[in-house]
């Protein structure tokens, strides 16, 4: 398979995913139970080349038992169920206490392969492994910084926990952290993967009365219908723009929010066509195979705001713990005048996300599943 990049041409090998005993550092060490497989294999190679080193262990979605931990951990203890974060969070640097951004300055987004103190805690046959993330979850054991944790209820479904370690949530906390979607407002989500029905969910529990799902995948219409999704449009199915086909559901004015979760680099242009003018919003959250793009700069002139997200815009120990609570319960259980969300309505149903499993010795068929449409999340089983 050959990959095209900006600058360079990639030849994926058949074998480039490989299973393999290694050695783990303790402390602050978890045993993983499950893992999960974020959509999109040209989002996880564009993810190698922004950090090329070799040889990794891969994975950033799971959830796990803490076997041990470091001297200094007092959050966390033996027998915990965790799940890890991309982001951590502090409480107390200049982007913390802003309440403006997840992007923690003490515990950044890592991107070096490496833990804070810039060593591995992993190692084959006396050779360093990198880590993914923080955590490197396609294993049955990882060792991660403890800020990088959320601890969950032992009750909480494992799969769930799983799913919402990543790419739910970050479709989920965008419509409600990093957009704010007001009651009553229109949205427009464009992939409907498993970061995409998120933003859907999301969408929904803030009270948008019109929510626009586009996926030229016809069988995501019920997974749409599933979280919340009023309207669906099939690309393929017309010869007009993405953008005009949205602005033709909605009077011509487009949308107030509109969340680009597929990675396609052409698509960020149509997410800002799509929303209105001077008001929109258009939410960046899919990472594909394109590392710059070309944007309309007349639509931003007229008011067109464009942002990116990381996870989101969620904290791990500030906002996950919402939503891993409103996961378990599946009731209304904050009320409609809670502050954390604008208007709450029955439950987070996260059964409809997953579609297949494997083992981790079945990892290579993982990427063969992702081409199934009807694929939206992979279990893997430890």
């Amino acid at each position: 398979m050959d990959l095209a990049l900006p600058g360079r041409k990639l030849r994926l090998k058949k074998d480039l995913i490989r299973t393999r005993r290694i050695l783990y550092d303790k402390p602050t060490a978890a045993s993983l139970s499950r893992c999960s497989v974020l959509h999109g294999l040209e989002g996880l190679i564009l993810f190698l080349v922004l950090q090329p080193v070799f040889p990794r262990v891969l994975g950033h979605e799971g959830v796990g038992v803490v076997e041990s931990v470091g001297e200094e951990v007092r959050d966390l203890k033996e027998g915990d169920l965790v799940i890890p974060t991309c982001v951590g969070e502090c409480k107390d640097c200049e982007n913390c206490l802003s309440g403006k951004t997840n992007l923690c300055l003490t515990y950044p987004v890592p991107f070096s392969g490496l833990m804070r103190d810039d060593t591995s805690r992993m190692s084959i046959r006396g050779q360093r492994l990198y880590h993914a993330f923080t955590c490197s979850t396609w294993s049955e054991y990882m060792v991660v910084d403890s800020n990088y944790f959320a601890k969950l209820d032992p009750s909480m479904s494992l799969p769930h926990a799983s799913f919402i370690s990543c790419g739910f949530s970050t479709g989920f906390g965008a419509a409600w952290k990093e957009a704010g979607v007001e009651k009553g407002s229109s949205v427009a989500v464009l992939g409907l993967g498993a970061v995409g029905l998120g933003a859907i969910e999301g969408a929904r529990m803030q009270g948008a009365a019109k929510i626009i799902g586009v996926d030229k995948n016809e069988r995501k219409r019920a997974k749409g219908k599933a979280f919340g999704m009023t309207d669906f449009i099939n690309p393929e199915e017309y010869d007009k723009s993405i953008s005009q086909l949205v602005k033709d559901l909605t009077g011509q004015r487009g949308v107030d929010y509109c969340f680009e979760c597929t990675g396609v680099g052409p698509l960020v242009n149509e997410a800002l066509l799509a929303t209105k003018s001077g008001k929109g919003q258009t939410i960046v959250i899919g990472e594909g195979n394109h590392a710059t793009v070309e944007i309309n700069f007349i639509s931003l002139v007229f008011g067109g705001n464009l942002k990116g997200s990381i996870f989101g815009g969620l904290k791990a120990k500030t906002d996950l713990p919402v939503i891993i609570e409103k996961c378990k319960n599946k009731v209304n259980s904050y009320g409609k005048d809670n502050p954390m969300f604008t208007c709450i309505s029955n439950e987070i149903e996260l059964d409809e996300l997953l579609t297949h499993e494997v083992s981790l010795t079945e990892i290579d068929q993982a990427f063969e599943l992702l081409k199934h449409p009807d694929c939206v999340k992979i279990l893997i089983k430890l």
